[in-house]
């Protein structure tokens, strides 16, 4: 193997990791306040929490398009065999968001009967989270591989393993929704956000402990690899920096910061994303199909490459700028759209 053969796919997985990471956090807050929607009693409470994210939420999502492509240019025997794995979740996932998008629309102009509209939106968000952590628990608990081919059934990814990631992921984007309001609403929606936010922590910790446990006991190479020493003692470092800021973001709920909350949230996902790598690297189909073994020729990585090395700063800049504009609390009352 060359040089580039070994190095392109790495840095491939790189950009797909990075775009996976901000899709997750960024579309998973206003995913997240779709999930609360049924917490908010009032037209003008919900009206609120939808104006925090109207200015993000169409951006975030280029984020999935970007990691979903890049997987599909770069990695295509992977993608071969992940999609025919998941095909009913990935269906499920896209109507969902579909169904989602519209209903954010339609709700304004559909005022005063807007009533299934908020029921959609809710809807959508919650089912299309679902389905997300129905793929991701189907993808940690291997998918079976024969002649570098999918060679399980439709429905393989239905368990209880996968179902157990699916609410996962709603606890979880919900627990975003509510630090994303903490710091972005004022008045009676911040301290609805605050007073479901400690039980959705609580949730989400209960849930991380859980995919700890089990993954390691039904799989015997993630044992291997966080109970063998000396790695042990580095990788421990992980679960008590992830109680670590589960406590930041319990005094700044409990103290009423605006920010920490929120930051504290992102630093749990991004701990539990950096535990998910831990565990399966460098297998982007566990444990059959690798890095290597997946990629696409090497001219035709770089050829995307270049594109994406145009489009990565450009993306980012984007939405720097977005949130830089819109920043601070939205009160009662007030709205972008």
């Amino acid at each position: 193997m060359s040089t580039l053969e070994y190095t392109l796919p790495v840095i491939w997985a790189l950009v797909i990791g990075l775009a996976v990471a901000l899709y997750v956090v960024l579309d998973g807050f206003d995913l997240g306040i779709g999930i609360l929607f049924p917490f908010f009693k009032t037209e003008a409470q919900r009206d609120q929490a939808m104006n925090t994210v109207a200015p993000f939420w169409d951006g975030n999502e280029t984020w999935l398009v970007m990691g979903g492509g890049g997987l599909w240019v770069a990695f295509p025997k992977a993608y071969a065999v992940l999609m025919p794995a998941v095909y009913l979740p990935i269906i499920v996932m896209l109507l969902a968001l579909i169904f989602r998008g519209v209903a954010f629309e339609f709700r304004w102009i559909a005022k005063p009967r807007h009533r299934k509209w908020d029921l959609a939106f809710a809807a959508g968000s919650t089912l299309a989270a679902f389905a997300q952590g129905v793929v991701l628990g189907a993808l940690l608990q291997e998918i079976h591989v024969a002649n570098g081919q999918f060679a399980g059934g439709a429905l393989d990814w239905l368990t209880p393993f996968s179902l157990m990631c699916g609410v996962a992921l709603v606890v979880g984007y919900a627990l975003l929704g509510a630090t994303w309001l903490m710091m972005k609403a004022g008045g009676e929606v911040e301290q609805i956000a605050r007073r479901v936010g400690m039980p959705l922590l609580l949730g989400l910790l209960a849930f991380i402990a859980i995919v700890s446990v089990w993954t390691p006991l039904q799989i015997e190479r993630i044992a291997e690899r966080w109970f063998r020493l000396p790695d042990f003692y580095w990788l421990a470092l992980l679960p008590l920096a992830t109680l670590l800021l589960a406590w930041l973001c319990w005094r700044g709920i409990q103290n009423n910061r605006a920010i920490l909350p929120f930051a504290s949230a992102v630093g749990l996902f991004l701990l539990a994303y950096a535990g998910l790598v831990i565990s399966n690297a460098p297998y982007l189909i566990p444990p059959s199909i690798t890095l290597w073994d997946a990629a696409a020729h090497p001219s035709s990585q770089v050829f995307l490459l270049i594109g994406a090395v145009i489009l990565l700063p450009m993306i980012i800049g984007y939405t720097v700028f977005v949130f830089w504009v819109f920043r601070g609390k939205v009160q009662p009352g007030e709205g972008y759209h």
